[in-house]
C-alpha cells in the first residue's frame, strides 16, 4: 500500500478549515478554486485516512456572562478556573452589532443572507448594512 500524501488541493482544504472549520464546501471551493464535490470527496478522503479526527469548536468563554452573577466576579472565576467554566442556561451571550461594533442589549435584529446570519442592535443599523453591501448581498443570493 502507498502511503498517502496530501497534495496542494488537500492542504489548501486543511488550512481553510483551520482558519474557519464552519465553512461549506461550497465556500470552501469558491475559495481555492475547486469544484463543490471535489472538495467534499477529497474532506472525505482526509477524514477516512484518518488526518482529520474532528471539527471542534474553538469556544470564546469571554463572551459568555452569568445573568445572577456581577461581570467581576465572572472575570475572577475565569481567571481561576480558566478551563473549568460550565456553561449553563443562566449565561448569557455578550454580542456586538456587525455595523456599529455597539452592545446588542436587547434581542437581535437578525439579516439572514444566504446561509449567513447576520445580528445587529436595532432595524436602522440593519437596513443601512443592507444599504451598504447590497452587491454583495445580491451576489450571495442568486
Amino acid at each position: 500500500m502507498v502511503p498517502f500524501q496530501p497534495d496542494d488541493i488537500d492542504i489548501a482544504i486543511i488550512e481553510s478549515l483551520i482558519k474557519d472549520g464552519r465553512k461549506s464546501f461550497r465556500q470552501i471551493s469558491r475559495e481555492i478554486k475547486i469544484s463543490t464535490p471535489t472538495v467534499q470527496a477529497r474532506y472525505e478522503r482526509l477524514v477516512n485516512v484518518g488526518l482529520i479526527k474532528s471539527v471542534s469548536p474553538i469556544i470564546d468563554l469571554g463572551m459568555l456572562e452569568n445573568k445572577t452573577e456581577k461581570r467581576l466576579e465572572n472575570i475572577k472565576a475565569k481567571s481561576t478556573k480558566k478551563h473549568n467554566l460550565k456553561i449553563t442556561k443562566d449565561m448569557i451571550l455578550k454580542m456586538t452589532c456587525d455595523l456599529c461594533k455597539g452592545p446588542i442589549s436587547d434581542k437581535p435584529h437578525v439579516l439572514k443572507i444566504a446561509n449567513f446570519e447576520r445580528f445587529f442592535c436595532c432595524t436602522s443599523c440593519r437596513t443601512l448594512y443592507k444599504e451598504k453591501y447590497k452587491g454583495r448581498i445580491e451576489s450571495l443570493s442568486d
